[in-house]
């Protein structure tokens, strides 16, 4: 069996006013090769950027990697690694009824399927120089 591609990935996700106009940024590293990707939406919230940052970054894999996965965010972090389960066992729900995001959710879950994915939180604006780079392109991303 070949060996997965192993990539690194960052990213992060901003808004202004939450809800409110938002962007996300992603960076991939393979090798001496990197891209950057971003993008916004008008009328969004901070965790729907987040996960939209991780998910347009694993689509842009074109074939089944390695990945390392870097985020400033709680949410996706433990979205993934701690509550995703139960909330497939309850049929995409919390134990308290609806689930935020649950469109976003049902795509990550697609993508990281593809994927051996290692998750890993950084602290926001503490000089981590690829988180900084990355919360750089989501708030230049923020549509005007």
């Amino acid at each position: 069996m070949a060996v997965k591609p192993a990539v690194t990935i960052y990213t992060d996700g901003a808004c202004q006013g939450n809800p409110g106009p938002g962007g996300w940024g992603a960076l991939l590293r393979y090798g001496n090769h990197e891209k950057e990707l971003s993008g916004g939406a008008k009328d969004t919230t901070n965790n729907r950027m987040e996960l939209q940052a991780a998910l347009e970054a694993l689509r842009a894999l074109n074939e089944p990697c390695q990945v390392t996965l870097f985020t400033d965010s709680e949410y996706l972090k433990k979205g993934i690694t701690e509550w995703l389960p139960n909330w497939k066992r309850r049929n995409w729900r919390r134990k308290g009824g609806k689930l935020a995001n649950v469109d976003l959710w049902m795509q990550l879950d697609e993508e990281i399927a593809r994927h051996e994915i290692h998750w890993y939180w950084v602290r926001a604006h503490a000089g981590h120089t690829h988180n900084e780079r990355v919360d750089r392109l989501a708030r230049r991303a923020i549509p005007k």
